[in-house]
Parts: structure tokens; C-alpha cells; sequence
């Protein structure tokens, strides 16, 4: 049977680990689609395409799927740019495949028709338009691009004459991607005469260490090292959140920015691990006092100007780490990271009285240690990410870098896919809910039964928080109220799930627990009193 460019394309993509492909069909991808579905990818139809790079994203923390993204021209690809803009700066390597005219049709046809290309190239790695006779070649780049160093979104437009065409070039290019190997031995000696004289290291990790697999190195490390570690939100259970080390999340709460920085100016040795400033807020950018010695271990050069580093090592982070073993002195001797610990610990401890921190603290209670959740944007997510605590990576997922809305049930039916068998909680606000209502019915066809927690307070909080801070007029954050809003639990009925009201722990703890048992998704509203995060972060 000869083959198509469709065929080459989705053959390139399940050899480079893909198995599914998710989007929203058109009339200019119909050969591309079928070609995926050849080479065994799945194609899982969505909503919006936004929700589909997500659920795309979820799988692939779960299994390490390649994530693909299908959208056909003009509307398709525009609604798309959001999750793919999300992709590159949460460092997702999202294969972003899309249809197009040929050109010789483009210079006289305009309907729909623009440069995609154009449009797209600020937020991926990069752009490709494939070509007939290098099809294979265009695909080996492009999956090279997006899984190479530090992994992000790489777009792929696909001509319709392409995709349908008998392919009469040879086999399968294959992807290259390059280990990173070690930093060159005199960045390691530097390093670790650095280590070696440091009496109050601290450790920062983030998501390049996540998306390295380097956890286990780093807590090791840090162990036989005794230095505490912080990370980012990304980074949430590199070290078991649990362990005595281990600082918890930070870069967005100023109530934990003010344990965390000070601590941070204690130290005389700085060690960034997979470190990407980009998660963080204003407050992170340089950071580091006179006198320090900052060592930056990352895949790649670091130009986002938010810090120095003294040290800067280019390599493999858990292999770096093992260069950098040492007898360590005693370190911190007055027991600064023990009491800046227990300070946050009690700085997000729920009160006795019903709100976000009970929705938190109860859920914690109720779901398994393994539980994977998923964080939309907003006040609830700044509080979760603080209280929530992780035992491993991948078990809170959320956008750090983007911070955009309506992304956690879509990212929490990526997850349920990938890990059927993980109870997978989804943590959303009420407008974020009703910004991407649509993905509920994708939960209903794909019998997902995913728990969605969405807090109820009739407010972009976040929003209105900063408004006040500002002393500007409550404008444009307010929406619905008591008896007038949207009714959530008849809303997921509505789309085929089960939905209940809750306002009061012991509800919730009932409700979250049925839920477990359920087989079709459940969606708790939890009504929260307005102005409930006031101080709490």
C-alpha cells in the first residue's frame, strides 16, 4: 500500500512516542487525521482546541506521550494560540500540527486563509511547514525542536496536497535529540570547592528538574548533604513535601515570600536545580544578596536576566549533582530552615472556620496520597499550591508560567487518561469553570470520573484582591451572587455527571468520598463566603 504524507507524519509521531492526537476536526486536516489514526494515535475529539492542548499536556505528565495538538485553518488554529503560548512557557513539548492551503491556492483564495506561521512564531520553538519529498525530514526537526533541551511547543503546517500526496521519499527520518552530558570539568571544580566550604547552602529546583526525571538525585543529594530545598510550584514533590528538607513551593504567595526571603539572604551558597525564573512573580527577581555563591545547574544557557548566577554549568542535572558530592561541614548550625519550616506550616494552617482552607484541608484529608490534582488559575490556586502537599512530581499540575484560565479540567482528563487507575481531583474557580464549561461534556463521552472542586464566590477574587490593594474601584470582577449565579450542580447534570452543593466541611469530606466510588465525573460546588482570602496568602 503506498503511503501518504499523512501517513509518514503520524508514523514519525508514534515512533517518537505519541499515542494519542487531540483537536477539533476540519475539512483541511481530514487526510491528516486519518494518517494518525493508521499509525495507531488515538484522536480524541474536544470541545476547544484549548482544552485539547491541555488534556494533551495532562496525558503526557502522566505516561510521557508526546502530546499532540490537531487544529484546521484560520478559526482553528487561532483559537489555539492560548494552550500553545501555555506550552512554551510551562516547557511542554506540544506537537502542534495544522492544516493548510497550498500556497499557489493561498495567492488567490482568502477565505479563512492567513500566516500561521507568522501568527505562532513568537510562542513556539519553532515553525515548519512541511513540504512534499521531506515530509520526514520536516518531522524529525520539528520532534528534535520541541523534546531538545529545555522541551516546548513546535508547529507543524501541513499543506492539504501533502497530507493526501503519495509519499515517494524514503523511510522515517529519525529524531535526534542530544544528551546533555556533563558541564565541563573546570565549571565542576569551581562548583565544588563552592560546596565544599558552603556552611548554609540552600537549594532551588524547578520544572527542568521535573521534566528531567532528577527528583530522586535531588533529594538524595540534599540528604547526604543536609540542604534544604525550595521549589517552584512546578517543581512540587521533587522532594517528598513531607520530608523535614523540604521548604515546599513558592513564587507567587507574599506571605510565604516573607519566611522564604529571608532564609535565602542566610545563606552563603545558592544551588538553582533546573531553576526557571518564570514560574516566579516581581518579588524573585534578583533575589540573591552580595556574597554569594550562586551555581546554576541547567540544560541550557540562561538568559532571562531575573538573577546572576556566580557558577553557571550547563549538563545533566542528576549527573552534575553526583559531581558535586563532598564531606559536608556542619551545616546551619542555628537551625534557620527547621524554623522557617514550621513557620509555614503555620502560616497556612486552615482556621476553624468554614472557607478555602477548609475546601483544601478537608480534600487533603479525604483523597489518597497518590491523588492527582489539577489547579486553575487564581486566589484558590495560590492557597492550594501553599497547603496542598506533594508527595511526588506530576501530582499537582497547573500553569505557572502562563497562569491562564479554564485549564484545570482539561488537564485533569489528560491525567484520568493517562492514569485511570489515580483518583484525579481538579481544583477550578467559578468563572474559570465557566470559561471552559464545554470540556464537561468531553468528561461525560470519555467516561472520565474525574472530581471537579470548583469554589464558588461570585468573583475574579485575584482580581478584585489587587483592585483593593491598589485603592481602585470594584469594577469588572463581580458576577451573579448568592441565588443568582450559575447553578454548577445542574450544570454537570446537565452534561451527564453528578453535581452537589456544599458549605460545610463535613458535606464536603461525605461528598468527595462518593465521588471516589462514582463512575461518571463529579462536580462539587463549594460555596465560599466573598473576600474568603483575605490574608491567607
Amino acid at each position: 500500500m503506498t503511503k501518504t504524507g499523512a501517513d509518514i507524519i503520524g508514523d514519525a509521531l508514534a515512533r517518537a512516542g505519541a499515542t494519542h492526537a487531540f483537536g477539533i476536526p476540519g475539512g483541511e486536516v481530514l487526510a491528516l487525521m486519518q494518517g494518525l489514526d493508521a499509525a495507531g494515535l488515538r484522536f480524541v475529539l474536544v470541545k476547544h482546541e484549548n482544552g485539547g492542548g491541555f488534556m494533551a499536556e495532562g496525558l503526557w505528565h502522566m505516561t510521557g506521550s508526546l502530546p499532540v495538538l490537531v487544529a484546521t485553518l484560520g478559526p482553528g488554529v487561532a483559537n489555539a494560540v492560548n494552550v500553545v503560548a501555555n506550552a512554551m512557557q510551562d516547557r511542554v513539548p506540544l506537537i502542534f500540527l495544522t492544516g493548510c492551503v497550498d500556497a499557489a491556492e493561498a495567492e488567490t483564495y482568502t477565505h479563512q486563509v492567513f500566516d500561521h506561521q507568522a501568527m505562532l512564531r513568537p510562542v513556539v520553538k519553532g515553525s515548519f511547514r512541511l513540504a512534499s519529498g521531506a515530509v520526514a525530514a520536516g518531522m524529525a526537526k520539528a520532534i528534535s525542536l520541541a523534546t531538545s533541551g529545555q522541551p516546548g511547543p513546535v508547529h507543524i503546517d501541513v499543506p492539504i496536497t501533502v497530507a493526501e500526496a503519495a509519499a515517494t521519499e524514503p523511510f522515517l527520518a529519525e529524531p535526534w535529540v542530544g544528551p546533555p552530558g556533563l558541564p565541563p570539568p573546570a565549571d565542576i571544580a569551581i562548583a565544588l570547592e563552592a560546596m565544599k566550604n558552603a556552611h548554609r547552602p540552600l537549594a532551588i529546583a524547578g520544572v527542568d528538574a521535573v521534566n528531567e526525571a532528577a527528583g530522586p538525585a535531588i533529594a538524595d543529594f540534599c540528604h547526604a548533604h543536609r540542604i534544604p530545598l525550595i521549589t517552584t510550584y512546578k517543581g512540587k514533590g521533587l522532594m517528598p513535601e513531607s520530608d523535614p528538607l523540604c521548604l515546599g513551593g513558592a513564587g507567587l504567595s507574599p506571605k510565604a515570600d516573607r519566611i522564604l526571603m529571608p532564609l535565602i539572604a542566610q545563606a552563603d551558597t545558592i544551588l538553582l536545580l533546573g531553576y526557571d525564573p518564570i514560574e516566579m512573580r516581581i518579588g524573585w527577581r534578583n533575589p540573591f544578596v552580595p556574597g554569594q555563591r550562586v551555581i546554576d545547574l541547567a540544560p541550557i544557557r540562561r538568559d532571562h536576566g531575573m538573577h546572576h548566577a556566580d557558577i553557571p554549568m550547563i549538563g545533566d542535572i542528576a549527573l552534575s549533582l553526583k559531581s558535586l558530592c563532598h564531606d559536608a561541614p556542619p551545616r546551619w548550625p542555628d537551625g534557620q530552615p527547621a524554623t522557617a519550616r514550621a513557620a509555614l506550616n503555620a502560616a497556612f494552617t486552615a482556621p476553624d472556620t468554614w472557607g478555602p482552607h477548609a475546601v483544601f484541608s478537608t480534600l487533603r484529608s479525604v483523597m489518597p496520597p497518590d491523588t492527582v490534582i489539577t489547579a486553575d488559575s487564581g486566589a484558590h490556586r495560590i492557597l492550594v499550591s501553599q497547603m496542598w502537599k506533594c508527595p511526588a512530581p506530576r501530582l499537582m499540575l497547573q500553569s505557572s508560567g502562563l497562569c491562564t484560565m479554564a485549564c484545570a479540567v482539561p488537564l485533569a482528563a489528560g491525567a484520568k487518561m493517562g492514569r485511570p487507575d489515580v483518583p484525579v481531583l481538579a481544583f477550578v474557580g467559578d468563572a474559570g469553570l465557566e470559561m471552559g464549561a464545554g470540556e464537561l461534556a468531553t468528561l461525560a463521552t470519555l467516561n472520565l470520573p474525574v472530581v471537579i472542586c470548583v469554589l464558588v464566590d461570585h468573583s475574579l477574587t485575584l482580581i478584585e484582591m489587587k483592585q483593593r490593594a491598589s485603592q481602585r474601584p470594584n469594577l469588572g470582577v463581580d458576577f451573579g451572587g448568592p441565588g443568582a449565579g450559575t447553578d454548577f450542580a445542574t450544570l454537570a447534570r446537565a452534561f451527564g455527571g453528578h453535581g452537589v452543593d456544599v458549605s460545610d466541611s463535613t458535606s464536603l469530606a461525605r461528598e468527595a468520598e462518593a465521588a471516589l466510588a462514582r463512575k461518571t465525573f463529579t462536580l462539587i460546588a463549594a460555596h465560599i463566603p466573598r473576600r474568603a482570602y483575605d490574608g491567607a496568602f
